[in-house]
């Protein structure tokens, strides 16, 4: 079980390169209890909309939500968001999905260099 960030997505979705997709999409598969921070959903839908209209972007969003638990911040992952993004004085997005991990104890996978810099939190990259 993983956090995933919403760079992952944004390899998945717009790399271009095929052995990435290939391993993105062979983590999809494999993964089979993936979490995401609500952020995450925001951030796909926004980037997809800029890029591609609001008809992919609500599809993809819709996709997410099915395929993935999608955690909303509660008070401690607020806490936590808070605290860290002040240590790291890191974007509250990338605090919020880095103590959505800290708080679920889970790894997050991204190569986002605002959350592997981060001690409290395990990282993982395809």
């Amino acid at each position: 079980m993983s956090v995933y960030d919403t760079r992952f997505f944004i390899e998945h979705y717009y790399s271009g390169d095929d052995e990435i997709l290939k391993r993105t999409t062979s983590m999809l598969r494999t993964d089979r209890n993936r979490i995401i921070s609500t952020i995450v959903v925001h951030e796909v839908f926004r980037l997809t909309l800029e890029k591609e209209g609001r008809v992919l972007a609500e599809l993809r969003t819709r996709l997410l939500e099915k395929d993935f638990k999608v955690v909303g911040v509660d008070v401690q992952t607020a806490k936590a968001s808070a605290e860290l993004r002040h240590k790291y004085r890191v974007p509250m997005a990338d605090s919020i999905i880095a103590a959505t991990a800290k708080v679920l104890n889970l790894t997050c996978i991204t190569d986002d260099k605002h959350l592997t810099q981060m001690d409290e939190i395990k990282t993982k990259w395809i």
